[in-house]
């Protein structure tokens, strides 16, 4: 009699959704996914294929004697690996000091790391170059020393140092967070110092998150446009970054060039984060 009644009313006997609404959500977030993130780039992907494959080719050729493009693109990618490098020793103390220690302000400078994602990027940039033009509070003490900052790349390094280092404090925290401290209080009793401790228990420990968060800035820096003209002085061949030479290029209405600009960055990106990815694990594997 049970089994002909729920022959006839499966619908009334159906065991309960352990994770109710998940088809929805899931739905859900692959439409936004897709509208948002694949479709816009696999539009900029098959934008220089979109007269042909003889004419994508010949755009490729010609990208390749593109002696500016090739500088922009240099100009870029090395200034955001530069940036990401550097942004990991002072993102390391400030997470530290933020979770390890009780600094008077420290939740006024743990507020403060986020500055950098409210304020607009523009901003950030007429404020950097203010600061470390020629006459600038900043600038001018060092140019009186011969050291130039802005309209050059170191400028560019620092802006996109300001631009990236809230993810390595927000990277490194949480880990320094959850790191156990008995580790480290058994290394002590052992004999380690505390130089020791840090370099051979904790700094092995961050190394995964490390990887994260310099993989982090970089892919942020490679895009990075309003931050990065004013201080940059874009001359061409020397400081000019390669979101402002798609600005350019589009223009010119030379959309394809723009697109082929474009779809290298992106390119590097996904590689990048990609080989971050794959690095990470590894790290991760090899501590377990």
């Amino acid at each position: 009699m049970k089994a002909s009644r729920r022959a006839l009313f499966p619908a009334l006997h159906r065991q309960p959704d352990p994770l109710p609404g998940f088809g929805l959500g899931l739905g859900m977030t692959m439409f936004w996914l897709g509208a948002i993130v694949i479709v816009p780039m696999a539009a900029l992907v098959a934008r220089p294929w979109g007269e042909g494959l003889h004419s994508g080719l010949h755009a490729f050729a010609h990208a390749a004697h593109d002696g500016r493009m090739q500088a922009a693109l240099w100009v870029s990618f090395t200034s955001a690996l530069f940036a990401a490098v550097a942004d990991l020793v002072p993102g390391v103390l400030i997470a530290w000091a933020l979770v390890r220690s009780d600094i008077p302000g420290r939740r006024i400078i743990d507020t403060l790391v986020e500055l950098p994602f409210a304020l607009p990027t523009a901003v950030v940039g007429i404020t950097m170059a203010t600061l470390y033009g020629p006459n600038g509070w900043i600038g001018g003490p060092l140019a009186r020393h011969g050291v130039h900052v802005a309209f050059t790349q170191s400028g560019i390094v620092l802006a996109l140092m300001f631009i990236g280092l809230p993810f390595v404090v927000r990277t490194i925290a949480p880990v320094l967070r959850h790191l156990p401290r008995d580790v480290e209080e058994a290394a002590a009793i052992l004999g380690a110092s505390r130089m020791q401790v840090i370099a051979r228990v904790v700094v092995p420990a961050l190394y995964p998150a490390l990887v994260t968060a310099a993989g982090m800035v970089f892919a942020r820096s490679i895009g990075e446009y309003g931050s990065v003209i004013f201080i940059a002085g874009n001359q061409p061949f020397h400081t000019e970054i390669a979101p402002l030479l798609v600005v350019i290029r589009l223009q010119e209405y030379d959309t394809q060039g723009a697109s082929l600009i474009g779809f290298v960055l992106v390119v590097v990106s996904l590689l990048s984060l990609g080989a971050i990815s794959l690095l990470r694990r590894r790290l991760s594997y090899g501590m377990d």
